[in-house]
């Protein structure tokens, strides 16, 4: 629930293009700019979430991000110049949204589970990918009857509901409760608590060493970049070029996320059985293709519904391979963190489409270059997939 409130208010920005073009007159590409920012941080914080998380606790750290998005949404209703936007939507709701993001994930994965960790993650990273695409029609209805003041209010609402909730109900860990980690036959051995910097960069450190991390990194740049820092953030003003009212398209991102909810389960599913190098090739390359496809359909009801449906399994199911890839080359204590470092590359991926999104749209005109250039990343992250080396994980007692 956190996980689906938090991703909804970073998919607000796909809705407020439009909308804040009219009432001040911003260019997409300030905007733009914006989101790209909140995305960037989105992921740069989460390497030193995961360390946080481990240092100072996971509900803790939950609840103060939680509420620094809340305040941050909540305060950019009385916005009237572009670095308030920047400030609000961009740095700080940025920071709060990325401790509860995949690295919330990764950590609740590995601190929880010992068997179905692929099966988890992908529920997991589908309600943080579901939760972008599923609330835009409902943000999209408030922006088209009460304004863009009423997405910001809903946006800083959502993730205020949350604190009481993750306060009451999210445990630190098994042992808080008296379990064990599911699947688990005794309890894990206690891990020396690190400073937050030297988990995170030591991490770091250790991993920038091997090449299956810059692959794994450089991926998940290219997963950024081709989801919610193009789709996420463009596709609804893309379709209103198109003649496309804003409600409609919002549908569409909808659509994506339920089949999203299927797709990322069903990867989490597969990467428990099978190589997860192949399964980022294949969605990668679909991926890849499903964008080259887009901007030459005719945008009728059956096009774009059967790019909802291909792109929709395939939106973000690359996490749970991702992060099972980390897990066997990096192990368990370091994982999630390294996991955040390589889903810091996949926000800065999404920023820069974000950003280069409303710039070529400026500039050109129209989106078919941007589209055309995801595309082809798409079919380069299928090519660098197979190039991963793979550590065998070691056997489970």
């Amino acid at each position: 629930m956190a996980l689906l409130a938090a991703a909804g208010t970073r998919s607000a920005p796909g809705v407020l293009l439009v909308p804040l073009e009219e009432a001040f007159g911003w260019g997409r590409s300030i905007t733009a700019l914006a989101a790209g920012i909140g995305i960037f941080l989105y992921g740069l914080v989460g390497p030193f979430a995961a360390a946080l998380m481990a240092s100072f606790g996971l509900r803790r750290t939950v609840l103060s991000a939680l509420i620094l998005m809340s305040a941050a949404t909540g305060a950019s209703a009385f916005m009237t110049q572009p670095w308030h936007l920047i400030m609000t939507w961009g740095v700080f709701s940025g920071i709060g949204s990325g401790a509860v993001a995949m690295v919330l994930g990764a950590t609740i994965v590995n601190r929880w589970f010992v068997s179905h960790r692929g099966l988890v993650m992908g529920l997991l990273t589908a309600s943080t990918a579901t939760g972008t695409l599923v609330f835009l029609p409902l943000l999209a209805v408030l922006a088209d009857s009460g304004g863009w003041r009423s997405v910001v209010m809903a946006a800083s609402a959502a993730t205020a509901l949350m604190v009481p909730i993750v306060w009451f109900f999210v445990p630190e860990k098994p042992g808080a409760v008296g379990l064990l980690p599911y699947g688990a036959l005794r309890p894990p051995p206690d891990t020396p608590r690190r400073g937050i910097l030297a988990a995170a960069f030591g991490s770091l450190q250790r991993a920038a060493a091997t090449r299956t991390f810059w692959y794994l990194a450089g991926t998940f740049f290219i997963c950024g970049f081709t989801t919610n820092g193009l789709v996420g953030t463009h596709l609804i003003a893309f379709c209103s070029d198109m003649g496309i009212p804003q409600v409609q398209a919002a549908g569409l991102l909808a659509i994506m996320g339920i089949f999203d909810l299927i797709g990322t389960t069903a990867s989490g599913w597969l990467t428990d059985r099978y190589d997860p190098r192949k399964l980022l090739f294949f969605y990668y390359g679909v991926r890849g293709l499903s964008l080259m496809y887009l901007p030459f359909s005719d945008f009728s009801y059956y096009s774009l519904a059967l790019f909802a449906v291909f792109y929709g399994l395939d939106w973000i199911a690359t996490v749970p391979p991702t992060l099972r890839l980390a897990t066997e080359a990096f192990g368990e204590q370091d994982a999630p963190v390294v996991f955040g470092w390589i889903a810091a590359g996949h926000q800065l991926g999404a920023a820069s489409a974000a950003f280069l999104g409303g710039l070529l749209r400026d500039t050109q005109g129209d989106y078919l270059t941007m589209f055309l250039l995801a595309g082809s990343t798409g079919l380069l992250a299928a090519g660098l997939s197979v190039m991963i080396h793979r550590k065998a994980a070691p056997a489970v007692a």
